[in-house]
């Protein structure tokens, strides 16, 4: 198994390329920030950035955690890939995270000068300092599972294959702003999600009025209990089926959050 290293300070934009330095070296894996990501998909880990202080995120990224570390690299024992890259802020955490995994050190070190520019560097400095916000190099359908509540905003990239046929892929990353953000949190209040839940059931159609809304929270997501009247005539099977869809796509839509159900 050989292993590649991506290097550079924190909010240099590491996460943001991740994907594109994976994709130019034909890496199947990487880690960053606690979490083993598999292409579009985040296949084990517990993200740092789910943490709620600067230690707590330090301690996960460098997966000081036991059972944190067991589970990453059982992951990465059963795939078994040829190449695997792990982000860190200095060739020496890499190092200390190939060593907690069991891995072998890092055959090459790439330094993200070597793939941004220094306006590019200096742009994502900027946001993450106006704005406190992190890249997740994973789909936000992905991410928002283990991220409930948390401010994500979905990023596109596209990949171009260096090579006589040219192949173009959309890699898909989402945008959070962690708990300890200097910014502070950011949260829905549970009367708000019911209004959206309740508007856009109204919406629906074959919905005559909807009555009480209630809610049920998790850390995984929230749970939406619903009661509706049905409009005379109306079939009920499909007309629920429609209306859990379209709330649970609205409330997904407008706050990011997990929803579990749709209960009507």
């Amino acid at each position: 198994m050989e292993v590649y290293a991506l290097v550079g300070s924190s909010g240099t934009g590491k996460s943001h390329r991740a994907q594109v330095v994976a994709h130019e070296h034909n890496i199947e894996l990487v880690v960053d920030d606690g979490l083993l990501i598999k292409g579009n998909k985040v296949i084990s880990g517990f993200s740092a950035k789910r943490e709620t202080t600067k230690m707590g995120a330090v301690r996960r990224a460098l997966f000081s955690e036991q059972d944190h570390a067991g589970d990453v690299k059982k992951k990465i024992d059963e795939i078994n890939p040829e190449k695997i890259l792990i982000l860190g802020t200095s060739e020496n955490m890499v190092r200390k995270i190939a060593e907690v995994l069991k891995l072998p050190p890092p055959k090459e070190i790439i330094n993200i000068e070597d793939v941004a520019s220094p306006l590019e560097i200096s742009q994502a400095k900027r946001i993450r300092l106006q704005r406190g916000t992190h890249v997740i190099p994973a789909p936000t359908f992905e991410v928002k599972k283990g991220f409930s509540g948390y401010l994500l905003n979905p990023m596109q990239v596209f990949l171009k294959k260096k090579s006589e046929v040219e192949e173009i892929r959309v890699v898909e990353k989402s945008v959070v702003r962690p708990t300890y953000s200097s910014l502070g949190k950011f949260f829905i209040a549970d009367n708000v999600i019911m209004a959206i839940a309740a508007k856009a059931c109204e919406g629906s159609e074959g919905i005559a009025k909807v009555g009480r809304v209630t809610i049920d929270t998790s850390a995984d997501g929230i749970v939406l209990h619903i009661d509706v009247s049905i409009r005379y005539g109306a079939l009920i099977q499909e007309t629920l089926t429609m209306a859990q869809r379209f709330v649970k796509e609205m409330v997904e839509h407008t706050t990011a959050l997990n929803v579990l159900a749709v209960n009507i």
